[in-house]
């Protein structure tokens, strides 16, 4: 997928100079934004997917905007390629300091009671474990680097599940504890550990609640703002935590949904 022709403020300061950053479902969406934000800021960015397209164009699109960024497919499901990912992302630019997790998935909608269990299980499997095991994968790297970071991409909805998302939204519910449990076993060692809620972000992943423009005004309408968020705005405040300026924040979500209800 191409990146986004409208550039984020504050783009051009180099917060993450020689830092190198690993993201994953980057090729479209928050992802996308995140990875060149990053990378915009001078950070080393290593990308996946689950299809090898998606990433070679990405990697193209971005590298012609001259930034430095690599990426092979990976399906965070599969242990054996989650360890292939941080490998290739360390042999390729010598380390890693910042970890995105951001693959998520929503296989199916409806109530909650009758959720099917293979949906709770995939939904479980990708948004949770896949998360805490990349974790996994990637902290024999990130503790020899000091200042390292991970953020969780989780959702404004993590704090009060709707119908018909409610199992994709207590999966996001999940990564607000995952950030408190990991930024609290971490921190002794220097790593910090955040989380970053998006509100309603017109992407192909939220298409069903804004494919009209009467489902996007009604979600609209939800905010303080009065407007949908875009990419860039998810990507600016990921930039932040994982930068110096954030070096005494940890295990906290930002949420980033223009003032859409956000307590559990």
């Amino acid at each position: 997928m191409a990146p986004s022709d409208e550039s984020p403020s504050g783009a051009n300061c180099r917060r993450l100079e020689g830092k190198v950053a690993l993201v994953t479902a980057a090729t479209a969406g928050i992802g996308l934004a995140t990875a060149e934000r990053l990378a915009q800021e001078g950070a080393s960015v290593f990308i996946c997917s689950r299809k090898a397209s998606n990433v070679e164009e990405t990697v193209a699109a971005l590298r012609g905007r001259g930034l430095e960024v690599s990426g092979c497919a990976c399906h965070v499901g599969s242990a054996e390629q989650r360890k292939q990912l941080v490998e290739a992302c360390v042999q390729k630019y010598g380390g890693m300091d910042i970890l995105v997790s951001n693959a998520a998935v929503n296989p199916g909608a409806g109530p909650l009671a009758e959720t099917s269990p293979d949906v709770i299980d995939k939904i479980l499997d990708i948004n949770v474990k896949a998360a805490v095991l990349l974790v996994q994968a990637a902290l024999p790297h990130l503790r020899k680097r000091p200042g390292a970071s991970i953020v969780f991409v989780s959702s404004v909805t993590a704090f009060n599940p709707p119908e018909p998302i409610a199992m994709y939204a207590v999966s996001k519910t999940a990564l607000l504890g995952l950030t408190k449990g990991l930024a609290a076993e971490l921190g002794p060692e220097g790593i910090r550990v955040n989380c970053v809620a998006p509100g309603i972000v017109p992407t192909k992943f939220s298409a069903a609640l804004v494919e009209t423009p009467e489902l996007a005004a009604q979600q609209a309408s939800t905010t303080m703002l009065k407007r949908l968020g875009r990419p860039q705005e998810q990507a600016a405040a990921i930039a932040y935590l994982v930068s110096p300026d954030a070096a005494y924040v940890t295990g906290e979500t930002l949420v980033v949904s223009g003032g859409m209800h956000s307590r559990l």
